[in-house]
């Protein structure tokens, strides 16, 4: 026999699993942008226009996608913004 308690529960993890579901799907363009600007960058890097990997890089990355990316490298390059540390 089922009871209240497993049936609430049952209620609960169904309600989980649409919230992350919604929660994911919302996500997913900015992990694509993100992964594309990295990529984009790396190959930035390849050429010898190095940036320095931040948060506010990933975030801008993200957000931006590919035009965020190159925004980025040409800070970088032009040494406005971004530029490598070097010791």
């Amino acid at each position: 026999m089922v009871t209240a308690l497993e049936l609430g529960v049952l209620v609960v993890a169904i309600a989980l699993l649409l919230g992350s579901y919604r929660i994911i799907h919302a996500v997913r363009p900015f992990i694509v942008n993100a992964v594309v600007g990295l990529l984009a960058l790396i190959l930035a890097a390849l050429f010898g226009y190095g940036v320095e990997i931040t948060p506010i890089v990933l975030l801008i990355v993200a957000i931006g996608g590919l035009p965020g990316a190159i925004l980025v490298a040409l800070l970088a390059y032009l040494g406005i913004a971004f530029t490598p540390v070097v010791l």
